[in-house]
């Protein structure tokens, strides 16, 4: 019953299908890009608020 149980929690899960189709593994590349993307965008915020800080005039700097 267990395994019939997973079988049909799969199916449920609106987190498996892409475009109307049941596809888990183009579901969890999708995740998987969008996660990388997110990560990207971080890295590029991180990046212009150190620059952005680098050339702040001293008077305004925190410390």
């Amino acid at each position: 019953m267990w395994e019939q149980s997973r079988y049909f929690d799969d199916f449920e899960n609106a987190a498996n299908y892409v475009n109307g189709r049941f596809d888990p593994k183009a579901a969890q590349a999708l995740r998987a890009a969008h996660q990388h993307k997110l990560e990207e965008e971080a890295r590029a915020r991180r990046e212009v608020r150190t620059i952005a800080q680098q050339h702040r005039p001293q008077s305004l700097r925190r410390n």
